[in-house]
């Protein structure tokens, strides 16, 4: 399960109820690449893929596929705006490792 924390979730539908058309919700996923391995991926969804899975947090609709799914167990996403430190932050409990800047992380 990925969840949203309640100001992620609040951040989110901010952000998505400015933008034409709205998005469904947020899509997270995961690649490689990275000096940890993987990358997290979020990006605004217009619509649910052939093999995603849908989830909700607090009223946000999230879609997966499920590899990305298998990477992301657990995972809660932030989103945290302090000095030096603005945006959408993942916080991971299956991640090994992580980088510096907290976008790439190994398993």
């Amino acid at each position: 399960m990925i969840t949203l924390t309640e100001i992620a979730a609040k951040r989110v539908q901010d952000i998505a109820s400015e933008m034409s058309p709205e998005p469904i919700g947020i899509r997270v996923g995961v690649k490689g690449g990275g000096c940890s391995g993987f990358t997290y991926v979020l990006e605004f969804a217009h619509e649910v893929r052939v093999g995603e899975r849908e989830l909700e947090s607090h009223g946000v609709k999230i879609v997966s596929d499920k590899k990305s799914l298998l990477y992301l167990l657990g995972t809660q996403i932030d989103y945290r705006n302090e000095l030096g430190n603005i945006g959408f932050k993942f916080e991971n409990p299956g991640a090994k490792r992580t980088c510096g800047c907290g976008e790439s992380f190994g398993i």
